[in-house]
């Protein structure tokens, strides 16, 4: 396979550094998060629940999550209100994306549609990673003062399949998105 197939394919995934995750702008969020930042927290996030959920791969979900978004290259982001309108034919991207790298390329589509689909316990549980971060994202807004966050919160708890997930949903509501350094800090 030539080299420079693969170089471009690299600077596309480039663009979710760029493309915004424009859902959060109907709340209000001036400047939200890129698909690519979302996308990192995710893959952390499905390593976790894979572990907790026993999967016996956490790799495999975590690069799931990875290449869950990789239509938004090209589509840019489209949020739920404008999705009642606009239909992006995401498995024709995905497919024209990655046809050229060939076995690699066979690979990487193999991944999107276990999340695009969830027909394996993988894409389950890389969805669900999906739709955790989120919530985790949307958490840290409702603290912000953006209480209209708060609706994502309510809607991905009517939407997550683990029983991990669902008890790391859970914990959200008691836990500030602070807490994780209090106390860490040392005046001298």
């Amino acid at each position: 396979m030539e080299e420079k197939k693969i170089m471009n394919f690299i600077f596309e995934l480039g663009q979710l550094k760029r493309i915004k995750h424009e859902g959060w702008r109907i709340i209000g969020v001036e400047n939200p998060e890129t698909v690519g930042e979302h996308a990192l927290r995710a893959a952390q996030i499905g390593f976790i629940l894979a572990k907790l959920e026993n999967y016996e791969n956490p790799f495999e979900v975590c690069s799931i999550v990875v290449f869950h978004e990789n239509e938004e290259c090209r589509t840019g982001d489209i949020h739920k209100v404008a999705n009642r309108y606009v239909i992006a034919e995401k498995e024709k991207v995905v497919k024209e994306q990655v046809e050229k790298l060939e076995g690699i390329g066979k690979e990487i589509f193999e991944l999107w549609k276990q999340a695009e689909y969830q027909n394996t316990k993988a894409g389950i549980i890389a969805k669900d990673a999906d739709l955790l971060e989120m919530a985790v994202t949307a958490k840290e807004y409702v603290e912000r003062g953006l209480h209209y966050a708060q609706d994502w919160i309510n809607n991905v708890s009517k939407t997550l399949q683990t029983e991990s997930a669902k008890a790391l949903l859970n914990s959200l509501k008691d836990t500030d998105s602070n807490s994780w350094w209090q106390g860490l800090k040392k005046i001298d």
